[in-house]
């Protein structure tokens, strides 16, 4: 689930282990391709972790070049590129993966959705995976073109409880926020937000 607003774009995921026993701070859905870029996905990790890498190398090549960070268009349509490349290449089978990229750079926020066939679209807020139809209606309810980035959080959590079964906790979901200072924030906690924002979901 991804929500842009004026001031910054957040991420949010649940993260389903395959079982109890599995440690789940070696699971991680959300990722940073640059300082200011971060994506998260649903469907295939091993997939996921191959796509992360190649658009990796493609920002430091960039960089390379430029001097200066990629933009997150420029990043967007490079990893689409390799995605639709597989479409189409024989020997090999399509990314079984979609992904959700979001940053901030000249343009602002950002906010893309790329499917596994290559195509892509910007987004003001979007959901993916299980219950899609469910958390897409939830959020035109919800979003609004003038929503600061502590309601985009609050929504993003009360849309992945929409689908939730059993109780979201700080070990079960992922939450990724990029600000205006261009710093992409992956390691925040359930407990580093408002409290009183909980109680309204758990």
């Amino acid at each position: 689930w991804k929500l842009k607003t004026a001031n910054g774009v957040v991420i949010a995921t649940e993260k389903k282990l395959p079982s109890i026993l599995v440690d789940e701070t070696s699971v991680q859905k959300i990722q940073s391709l640059t300082p200011n870029i971060g994506v998260v996905y649903s469907g295939m990790g091993p997939d996921f972790r191959v796509l992360v890498r190649k658009s990796r190398k493609q920002a430091q090549q960039y960089y390379r070049l430029y001097k200066e960070t990629i933009p997150v268009t420029q990043l967007v349509r490079e990893t689409a590129a390799v995605m639709q490349e597989f479409t189409q290449s024989g020997g090999v089978r399509p990314f079984g993966v979609s992904l959700l990229i979001a940053g901030y750079d000249d343009n602002g926020p950002q906010l893309y959705q790329v499917d596994p066939s290559g195509s892509y679209f910007s987004w003001k807020a979007s959901a993916m995976g299980k219950n899609v139809s469910n958390a897409k209606t939830f959020l035109e309810k919800r979003y609004t073109e003038d929503m600061e980035l502590d309601d985009a959080i609050h929504t993003a959590i009360l849309t992945l409880k929409e689908g939730y079964e059993g109780q979201i906790s700080a070990n079960n979901i992922e939450i990724g926020v990029i600000r205006a200072d261009r710093e992409f924030n992956n390691n925040l906690c359930y407990s580093q937000f408002n409290p009183f924002m909980f109680l309204l979901v758990v």
